[in-house]
């Protein structure tokens, strides 16, 4: 997803592909390399991290008005498993939706396990 300006943010140069898929839901696919790898040879955290969070700052950017501009206030990332060079899926959903603060949650699958489960705030400036 471009910005408006028309370039791609730091999820999209990493390879993630972003997309609401309803208000206030959003999916991220993405294909897991060998250059996303940390010296152990798993997926490295910082990329599932920033996976998580764009799908859940997509999530919120759906079900807030075009003015609004949401920024991640607080992130708590379960790493549940290991991930490998593959196809990744993360989903996004709003769980509580206030004036200021929005609370998401999202989940990283691969090959039908979860590598990862996130919650996180945003808060919603309102230009």
């Amino acid at each position: 997803m471009a910005d408006e300006t028309g370039s791609a943010g730091f999820a999209e140069r990493l390879g993630a592909e972003a997309e609401a898929t309803g208000k206030g839901s959003a999916h991220v696919r993405f294909e897991a390399r060998e250059e996303h790898l940390n010296p152990a040879g798993t997926l490295h955290g910082g990329v599932l991290a920033t996976l998580v969070d764009t799908a859940m700052g997509t999530a919120v950017r759906s079900a807030t008005g075009a003015d609004d501009v949401p920024a991640t206030s607080q992130l708590t990332v379960t790493y549940l498993r290991p991930g490998k060079p593959g196809p990744l899926e993360v989903t996004a959903e709003l769980r509580s939706q206030g004036e200021h603060l929005t609370v998401c949650d999202a989940d990283v699958v691969q090959d039908g396990r979860e590598l990862v489960h996130a919650v996180a705030t945003f808060a919603v400036l309102h230009r």
